[in-house]
């Protein structure tokens, strides 16, 4: 009898122990978290296919170019006219703004109206853009993020510059219809309209170090809360470009977007 009734106390006092154990949580050991998905990794398409060793396209990764005429009174970006950097861009590039040209392909009415921007840009019929100031290369100076009109015609420019030696050097640029333009941090982002409803085209810039120039990190298509209507196609094969190249699409400009405010 005493062996059977200690028996019977160890065997509640186990009960017991077991549930002040589930009450008071997890007790340290491992437990199971059920059937997980096996990992699969990529699945490479034709393994006898050559390695592609030069790109088919020159698409100018590298934008950069020493700003002639224009001088940076104290290396102080914020010092330099706007208008003075498009009329410079003009005057090493007349081709681009000649009048008489093929419509879409030249932008004579920029280069015209570009009288109207004494006053400043964004005054009277200036194509010149509300200028922006971020460091976008990380050397603790502001650069510049400008941005002007491509008449006639529904484009906007985009250009970015930093001072480099006491020169303003150009180390981005691009033109494309336009919807947003943003900063992430050093990064610039462009939003334009797709020929597909809903869709529009996101392109990210980010400065790199080694080639001193902001290079196109992300290019991709996105879906966005639209009304459903088809919208004007922004990227064609032959995008006319102040110096002379072409990408796979127009580009596009910061006008008057909304992040990346003036400071």
């Amino acid at each position: 009898m005493p062996r059977r009734r200690s028996r019977a106390v160890l065997a509640v006092l186990a009960v017991a122990l077991g549930a002040v154990s589930a009450g008071c949580g997890d007790s340290g050991a491992l437990q199971g978290a059920g059937p997980t998905p096996t990992a699969v990794s990529p699945a490479r398409l034709w393994p006898s296919l050559t390695p592609a060793s030069s790109p088919a396209y020159d698409i100018d990764e590298v934008e950069r170019e020493v700003v002639k005429g224009v001088r940076v009174p104290g290396d102080d970006i914020r010092k330099v006219d706007p208008a003075a950097i498009v009329r410079a861009e003009i005057a090493a590039h007349p081709a681009t703004y000649k009048t008489g040209g093929k419509a879409g392909e030249t932008f004579p009415e920029t280069a015209r109206l570009l009288d109207d921007c004494d006053q400043g840009p964004e005054r009277g019929k200036c194509p010149v853009l509300k200028p922006y100031y971020r460091d976008l290369t990380g050397d603790g100076h502001d650069d510049l993020a400008l941005g002007f009109r491509l008449l006639p015609g529904p484009m906007t420019a985009v250009r970015v510059y930093t001072v480099d030696r006491h020169r303003l050097v150009q180390v981005m640029k691009w033109e494309d219809a336009v919807s947003a333009v943003e900063v992430a941090g050093r990064s610039l982002v462009i939003s334009s309209p797709s020929d597909l409803a809903r869709y529009e085209y996101r392109l990210e810039w980010t400065w790199d170090p080694d080639q001193k120039a902001m290079l196109l990190t992300h290019d991709e298509m996105v879906r966005t809360a639209g009304d459903g209507h088809g919208r004007h196609p922004s990227r064609k094969p032959a995008s006319p470009s102040p110096s002379g190249s072409s990408s796979r699409s127009p580009s596009g400009s910061p006008s008057a977007s909304g992040s990346a405010g003036a400071r």
